[in-house]
């Protein structure tokens, strides 16, 4: 699609009324604090593009990626502008020109399809397990390649074990009464750093009379391509993905990761789609969830818990949760379900903690200045453990806590619940 089509673009730019609200709940200007670093300043961008006034260069494309699409900015500007809708509509304007070839190599490998993402989980386990991530890291041979992405590596969550998705069947029976046939969605990330997150979301479903599906051709949710100016990927997966569900017969489809269920729910479909959306994705209009919304709102949970050993957490609020979703009671209302645990809000729970999925990448540094004050809250807290609901936002914000000497398992509340209930089996056998 055209940029001067893409609906935000064309019809909302002129509502800009340069206030600058927008820059007062922006991470990365309050990292940066110069103009251009400003969201209104990528609306002025993505006008003088439109209107031909800026030609497409690199520089171009690189000041179109300083931007976290954390939607900060869209849910306050009082102009109603989605400013991120515009973020991604110039990186897919500008795709040629972006010089971020290690972004690239990621999106057309790892994320491309089951098969490319059990290769890579190969490796990586390898990489992890032989010792020759601690040798690289202390040789800084990746440095040589990128310096950015010799810091990056540090993000990335130990792999062990096998993928979710080799313990997960294609169709999980529920316990007790059927009440639906869900599909899960299960994302790249989950599958392979967080197995045990999706093993107890398919539980608790199963333990709520769910019948789960999870089909073993799905593909990435698109949402790391259309944000890295890739929309025509984003698009083919998103339509593969709908087909499976649809043949299969679901009334619902449940992802346990934040930024895989905002992009299941169309936020970027009128780029993807130019005319009348698919019949498969029209389909589940009004029926795609995030699984904690699902269990609290959608189904009455059953509630027959036993307690978890006593622990304190505090909950982080993904953005693409929050700020995309309007999600916020619900994790919180599964952490108070569960007997043992307390649950301590921390200062400013639904700000960005800096990861937004690639984002370390190419922007280690300035990434990392935005973790710090989440991690500085999480502190004040005292919490023994951090929960949260994006696979993203776990290994970012663990990946701060290992270097502070802090406690840095992260856990899905879901994975809470799915110990309590767990619990309450081993109670009742004996």
């Amino acid at each position: 699609m055209l940029l001067q089509q893409v609906p935000a673009v064309k019809d909302l730019l002129r509502k800009c009324v340069r206030c600058g609200k927008c820059r007062s709940v922006c991470p990365i200007f309050k990292e940066i604090k110069t103009e251009s670093a400003a969201p209104r300043a990528h609306v002025f961008l993505t006008q003088l593009l439109r209107d031909g006034e800026l030609q497409p260069a690199a520089d171009v494309a690189q000041r179109a990626g300083r931007c976290l699409l954390c939607k900060s900015c869209s849910v306050e500007c009082p102009s109603g502008i989605p400013v991120d809708q515009m973020v991604v509509a110039m990186r897919n304007y500008l795709k040629d020109y972006s010089n971020d070839s290690i972004k690239q190599f990621l999106l057309s490998t790892l994320f491309k399809n089951r098969k490319s993402l059990q290769r890579a989980h190969f490796l990586l386990q390898g990489y992890q397990a032989t010792g020759l991530k601690s040798i690289v890291q202390k040789t800084g041979l990746l440095s040589l390649i990128s310096k950015d992405l010799e810091k990056a590596s540090r993000l990335l969550a130990p792999v062990s074990g096998p993928l979710a998705s080799k313990n997960i069947p294609e169709t999980a029976p529920a316990k007790g009464k059927r009440k639906m046939r869900v599909g899960y969605f299960l994302g790249c990330a989950t599958n392979m750093f967080y197995p045990q997150r999706a093993l107890a979301a398919v539980e608790v479903l199963m333990a709520n009379g769910c019948e789960v599906v999870t089909p073993k051709e799905l593909q990435c949710c698109g949402m790391p391509h259309i944000a890295n100016g890739d929309a025509a990927s984003a698009q083919s997966m998103t339509a593969h993905n709908f087909k499976l569900f649809y043949e299969a017969g679901v009334e619902a489809i449940v992802s346990d990761c934040a930024s895989c269920s905002s992009m299941l729910q169309g936020d970027y479909y009128d780029q993807l789609f130019t005319d009348e959306l698919p019949r498969e994705v029209a389909h589940f209009e009004g029926k795609i969830f995030d699984l904690n919304k699902f269990l609290v709102d959608e189904i009455e949970l059953q509630e027959t818990l036993s307690p978890v050993p006593k622990t304190t957490v505090t909950y982080h609020d993904p953005c693409h949760l929050v700020k995309s979703q309007g999600i916020k009671e619900q994790p919180r209302k599964i952490l108070e379900m569960v007997p043992g645990v307390e649950l301590i809000e921390m200062e400013g729970a639904d700000q960005c903690c800096g990861g937004a999925g690639t984002f370390g990448i190419s922007h280690y540094d300035l990434s990392r200045s935005i973790l710090d004050r989440k991690i500085n809250s999480i502190k004040q807290t005292g919490a023994e453990f951090v929960t949260t609901s994006c696979p993203a936002c776990s290994m970012q914000l663990a990946h701060a806590l290992t270097e502070q000497g802090l406690n840095s398992e992260i856990k899905h509340p879901v994975e809470l619940l799915a110990q309590a209930y767990k619990a309450a089996r081993q109670a009742k056998i004996s």
